[in-house]
């Protein structure tokens, strides 16, 4: 008898059992592949409670949804068992959020458009032919713009706002004030004195305001005056519209999406979703969610929208393969709360709002947690138990082999993967790239355990500053703002550093740049981290305040070691590592536990670093490699490094893996090796789009007329920056407050720039000028 059950069970537990749909199918129907259904919601209701592994095909075509496919408890599978929403036989399926409008369009005037709207839709973005087209907005949409498309100090003057005659529901998009993220306000009217009355602000942790110079207004009719902008007259239901030249929107396609979120995997601890996998599909088209973005991450910088185009509540062994997730109007996929063993991973995820990926858990699950910066519960009420309360976060869950980019196009506290609340989350052969912040972003310690790994990070922190492709924070229970108390906190009870963050963060083995920070930032209080292995392309790696950090195999091309205000019992070791200049510390008094065994790219910053009891075992030498210009940056046979411990690193593994995502992957700029020594007087490098060198002579002083032989000479323009900053004959005096007296002077002031400009003090006819220098990616 009990032979005959063993062999009976997998039979019927792993019987398969196909449905069918089609765009062009009958839910009154079977589903079979003659006669399919025609809406994914009646399929999913099917295979409700059927056992064996069911398989929803879906053909292809596009699947316009008027409310989320939400899978609860009741959809969950056995263990060996499957529910597999995909598309049939790789065909091309697209489940869009967008409504299709039926207008009847006619000249209105000066180019626009207009067109009563019959249906009873709502307005929030716009897609003509499949591209999503710009709100009427002031100042105009700029693509080579450096913060949001485009910016006027003037948005909010009166001059301005008197040509608006009923501007609300226009809505003002603005920088952060210290450029850490954003902020948006929605427009509800003007008041007595003719001012805007705004409501917002609340989509960034640390409030401070707007930037009174970085930001624009959309979705304004006055501002209705150049091509691909529309606006929608709520009240009397027109949409106006201003083609692009050639485009008769008569004859063009316009979807306005409606959802926020497609797919819905709704469970709980005790009832979760499990095993069920949506694949190969390419999933578009959901409203903005920056106005419901409020919700504060503990005292990290952000704050987040539990929501996105794929949302994860309560889902235990589900899947997310081989999709395309494009123009979203939030975050693509989102993981809140428990989460156990959930993958996403050979996905396409591009033209999001928001963030790409994130794991954010309950704040419940918090022992004794703090919300905004300047908050902190005191030692005698603070709970001292290690870890989580409850089980109530993301666990054990993976993204691998994704390829991400243009992200934040609405939201700039964003990133490609956020961590928040979460533990042991593996984020593995990712490519991530132009992104306004960080590609990776962990928000506090709670509870570590993440291995982050093989990635390829680059073209990040594109329209804020102070962080890095990396970025993180360690403000958990034992964190306090002020750094005298924070300082005390540490000494008297060491222990309470590990009781959020249990397990080490591993980094190892990714690639970073970093074009406007650093490449790898562990900001305040970041502890446990193991780093090793990691290929830093511009931006070095910053270690501030926290303690119990390991960083040993690392490479820093053209940067260095960035320490700041360590604590005198940090535990902290940084050895092995190769650094492209001297180490640049800040507030450091104490070295940690060990600071040796590294290379140094010369004699005179190694010399440095001993004078201050580092580094007495490392070596110097030029940083010679394979072949540079190819990303081949392992180390020649014969280097000293390796007498220190240093083992070459691979540099065939970054990134994704899929031949598919690989074939369209945008590949990162590697840089020109610079390369210190006694000789650099008469060197001339780029900068800036500038041909400099260090001025050196008499007759280099009388040709610019500057007092003294200092200062570093531009020598000519790049031909391909016409519109550089510099001309010839400039003498760069200062740069972020750093005298600039040669070129090592000069690069060392570049690093210290933590955000995206600084001010440079340049000599030009005879008068020296300090302006503000933006660093947009040029070297």
């Amino acid at each position: 008898m009990v032979i005959t059950i063993t062999l009976l069970c997998p039979a019927r537990l792993f019987s398969q059992t196909n449905y069918f749909v089609s765009s062009h199918g009958s839910d009154t129907g079977p589903g079979t592949q003659e006669k399919p259904f025609a809406s994914i919601y009646r399929a999913v209701e099917k295979a409700r409670g059927q056992r064996g592994k069911i398989n929803v095909y879906l053909m292809g075509g596009t699947y316009r949804l008027d409310r989320p496919v939400v899978f609860t408890s009741h959809d969950s599978r056995q263990d060996g068992s499957t529910l597999t929403l995909t598309s049939y036989k790789k065909q091309k399926v697209i489940i869009t959020g967008g409504e299709a409008l039926h207008l009847k369009w006619a000249p209105y005037k000066d180019g626009i458009w207009k067109a009563s709207v019959k249906q009873n839709v709502q307005f929030d973005e716009l897609f003509v032919n499949g591209q999503l087209q710009h709100m009427a907005r002031y100042p105009n949409y700029d693509p080579t713009a450096h913060y949001l498309g485009g910016t006027a100090e003037d948005v909010l003057s009166p001059q301005r706002i008197a040509r608006w005659k009923s501007p609300e529901a226009g809505y003002v998009h603005a920088l952060h004030p210290s450029q850490w993220g954003d902020v948006h306000y929605r427009i509800t009217g003007k008041n007595d004195k003719g001012e805007l009355v705004l409501e917002g602000g609340w989509q960034n942790n640390r409030r401070m305001g707007m930037s009174e110079k970085y930001r624009f207004v959309e979705n304004v009719f006055e501002e209705l005056d150049t091509a691909n902008e529309w606006y929608y007259d709520k009240n009397a239901k027109t949409l106006y519209y201003f083609p692009p030249a050639g485009l008769d929107p008569r004859a063009a396609i316009f979807e306005t999406p409606q959802l926020a979120s497609l797919f819905e995997f709704r469970g709980t601890e005790t009832k979760p979703v499990e095993n069920i996998t949506v694949s190969g599909l390419v999933i578009t088209q959901t409203t903005r969610t920056f106005m419901q973005n409020r919700e504060p991450l503990l005292r990290s910088d952000w704050t987040i929208y539990r929501g996105g185009s794929v949302v994860y509540e309560g889902a235990v062994n589900c899947r997310l393969l081989n999709c395309t997730v494009v123009n979203v109007g939030g975050n693509a996929v989102f993981f809140s709360k428990y989460n156990r063993n959930c993958v996403v991973s050979g996905c396409q995820i591009s033209d999001a709002g928001a963030s790409a990926v994130c794991f954010v858990g309950d704040p419940d699950a918090v022992r004794s947690p703090s919300f905004e910066y300047n908050e902190f519960v005191p030692i005698s009420n603070m709970d001292r138990t290690p870890g989580p309360k409850t089980d109530n976060y993301p666990k054990d869950c993976r993204v691998y082999d994704n390829l991400m980019f243009n992200l934040g196009l609405v939201e700039k506290q964003s990133a490609g993967v956020e961590l928040s609340m979460c533990q042991n989350i593996t984020v593995s052969h990712n490519t991530i790239y132009d992104v306004p912040r960080a590609g990776i972003n962990v928000s506090e310690g709670t509870w570590g355990g993440h291995v982050i790994e093989y990635n390829d990070v680059f073209n990040t922190v594109k329209e804020t500053g102070d962080h890095g492709s990396f970025n993180s924070w360690g403000r958990d229970r034992y964190w306090h703002p002020d750094k005298t108390r924070l300082d005390s906190i540490v000494a008297t009870y060491p222990d309470l550093a590990l009781l959020d963050v249990t397990q080490p963060i591993i980094l190892r083995n990714n690639r970073f740049r970093c074009d406007h920070g650093w490449d790898i930032d562990l900001d305040d209080g970041s502890s446990n981290y193991i780093i090793y292995n990691n290929l830093c392309l511009n931006g070095g790696i910053k270690l501030r305040e926290g303690v119990n950090r390991v960083v040993e195999n690392n490479i820093m091309i053209n940067n260095t070691f960035h320490p700041h205000v360590w604590f005198k019992n940090s535990n902290d070791i940084f050895r092995h590592n190769i650094v492209g200049a001297g180490y640049l510390p800040i507030g450091i008094s104490v070295w940690g536990k060990e600071v040796d065994y590294n290379v140094f790219p010369d004699a005179a910053s190694l010399s440095e670093a001993r004078g201050r009891g580092t580094d007495m075992h490392s070596v110097s030498e030029p940083e010679i490699f394979e072949n540079p210009a190819k990303g081949d940056f392992r180390l020649k046979s014969d280097a000293a490094a390796f007498s220190v411990g240093f083992k070459n690193i691979s540099m065939d593994s970054f990134g994704v893996v899929s031949p598919r995502l690989k074939a369209i992957a945008k590949q990162v700029d590697f840089p020109v090796v610079v390369v210190p020594g006694p000789s650099v007087d008469s060197e001339i490098v780029d900068f800036m789009g500038a041909k400099v060198k260090k001025l050196t002579t008499l007759g280099e002083r009388s040709a610019t007329g500057i007092d003294d032989i200092r200062g570093v000479l531009v020598i000519s323009i790049i031909p391909s920056h016409a519109a550089a900053f510099f001309q010839a004959n400039d003498v760069i005096i200062s740069l972020n407050g750093v005298p600039t007296n040669s070129l090592k002077d000069l690069q060392k002031a570049r690093m210290s720039v933590i955000g995206t400009s600084a001010d440079i003090v340049i000599f030009r006819n005879q008068h020296a000028y300090t302006k503000k220098l933006e660093f947009d990616g040029r070297k």
